[in-house]
């Protein structure tokens, strides 16, 4: 059990809206941290899963799914001036609840961008409009010059917790190569950690992620989803298109990519989704495998952060994406969810209680500089996460305790406006999360996505730049 220490004094309410694995799984996280009474905590659901568990810490359960001609009637009145919308729901949008929260001076945090329920799945729009990258743009258009009440995006475990990992794995392989980068030494703002990142010749970073998480006794069946976080956030964004950020080192551009026409252009789409795209990358423990390229905010906003420009155009960035091989039972039910043209399965199952062994590897994978690569992350076991913190497992307590660190820098930061990961203070939010994230590691690796390639079906390969998108891709 990690000590009880108390890292912030909530000033008002605390409004959580979705009380999923996530919201359940932060739940005592809060209210082992923060100052708070649980009177002082209101969970809006647009379901009964979970109610009990409310109960149990004596925390006012309101069930009331939240739709875009209810949302003010519902949430005003719970919200104010010095309160804290934790938004952990999916198909509500965060750019209505963050325009509200400005109008009522109250802090927020959510995990992704959400927009309205029906939009991943609008036949009007175009994959460039359901994308995440204009998710992201409609978010960062509500950025001002003067403060306003924190909104902290996307801090989750990712997106969020690993932009801080990028941070710590670069100052990382500075120092293995020499830089000089502690007492007082090290980037303090976006254009710095550019500069490293491009004077390290980082060229791709992976989230690298392998869970191995299961349920011995209680296997996947025919037309059911079975994972171990949110199957409808998993879903959604796993019909997205896959998206990247796209590397200033790249020479040939995919066949099916494509550009988008606004934005800060830090990002490209394909047109296919990204569970039915995979790439060859690399862990500590699990060695080489293929992850799905799905995609995630984090994608672009680090690709965004570490762009180095020149002029007008893009003098320094990394390719950057996720790279994702779930649970196998995950794994079965995108390729049974793939076979019924992308129609989700009618069960669905959030592995909990029945998970009997693994772990959740997530980490970041840095490229292409003096030393190879480099990973640095999170190893927790289920067994562990077990003993830190009722209702996780490794999969959710990687993303609970981010969002508990995410609550702390906000409510010492009330006035910062919106803001990404990318944009604040990483030690402050490593110090919250350490204890709970199991064994925190960096592995540095000769492995390149060219290692035994060719060996049975010789191929064309990209020799004299292993880091080239087309190498990571599996055909």
């Amino acid at each position: 059990m990690v000590a009880a220490t108390r890292h912030a004094k909530v000033p008002g309410r605390i409004v959580m809206l979705g009380f999923g694995s996530i919201g359940q799984g932060v739940l005592p996280l809060i209210l082992r941290h923060l100052e708070v009474e649980p009177a002082q905590i209101t969970i809006v659901s647009a379901e009964d899963r979970g109610h009990e568990v409310a109960q149990d810490y004596g925390v006012r359960f309101l069930r009331q799914p939240i739709t875009r001609d209810n949302y003010r009637d519902v949430l005003e009145p719970l919200l104010g001036p010095n309160d804290f919308l934790v938004n952990v729901s999916v198909n509500v949008s965060s750019v209505a609840l963050i325009e509200m929260c400005r109008t009522r001076g109250t802090l927020y945090l959510d995990t992704c961008i959400e927009p309205w329920a029906g939009a991943y799945f609008d036949p009007a729009l175009s994959p460039s409009q359901r994308s995440n990258y204009a998710l992201r743009e409609s978010a960062l258009a509500l950025k001002t010059a003067d403060s306003a009440p924190t909104a902290l995006i996307t801090h989750g475990a990712n997106p969020g917790l690993v932009s801080h990992f990028v941070k710590v794995a670069l100052l990382d392989i500075a120092r293995a190569t020499g830089r000089r980068v502690d007492n007082g030494e090290r980037p303090s703002s976006r254009a710095g950690w550019g500069a490293l990142a491009r004077e390290l010749g980082v060229k791709v970073i992976h989230i690298a992620e392998r869970d191995t998480q299961a349920a011995a006794h209680v296997a996947k069946r025919p037309g059911e989803f079975v994972n171990t976080w949110s199957i409808d956030g998993f879903v959604s964004e796993g019909c997205q298109p896959a998206e990247l950020g796209w590397g200033s080192h790249e020479v040939a551009f995919p066949e099916d990519g494509a550009r988008h026409d606004f934005g800060g252009g830090a990002a490209i789409y394909l047109k296919r989704p990204g569970a039915g795209t995979r790439v060859r990358t690399w862990t500590p423990l699990e060695g080489p495998f293929h992850g799905f390229l799905v995609t995630h905010n984090e994608s672009i906003s680090i690709a965004d952060y570490l762009t180095v420009r020149n002029g007008g155009g893009v003098a320094y960035r990394p390719t950057v994406h996720y790279a994702y091989h779930p649970c196998d039972d995950a794994v079965l039910s995108l390729h049974e969810l793939a076979g019924k043209n992308w129609r989700m399965q009618d069960e669905q199952r959030l592995m909990m209680d029945e998970i009997t062994g693994g772990i959740d590897e997530l980490g970041v994978l840095l490229m292409g500089h003096e030393k190879g690569a480099y990973w640095f992350g999170s190893r927790l076991s289920i067994e562990e996460a077990r003993r830190l913190v009722p209702h996780n497992n490794a999969t959710s307590l990687q993303v609970t305790v981010a969002v508990l660190a995410g609550m702390v820098w906000a409510i010492e930061n009330p006035r910062a406006g919106l803001v990404e990961p990318e944009d604040i203070d990483h030690e402050r939010i490593m110090a919250i999360a350490m204890p709970y994230l199991g064994d925190v590691v960096g592995v540095y690796s000769d492995w390149t996505p060219l290692v035994d390639r060719g060996v049975l079906f010789p191929e064309a390969l990209e020799q004299d730049c292993p880091w080239q998108f087309r190498n990571f891709r599996v055909s």
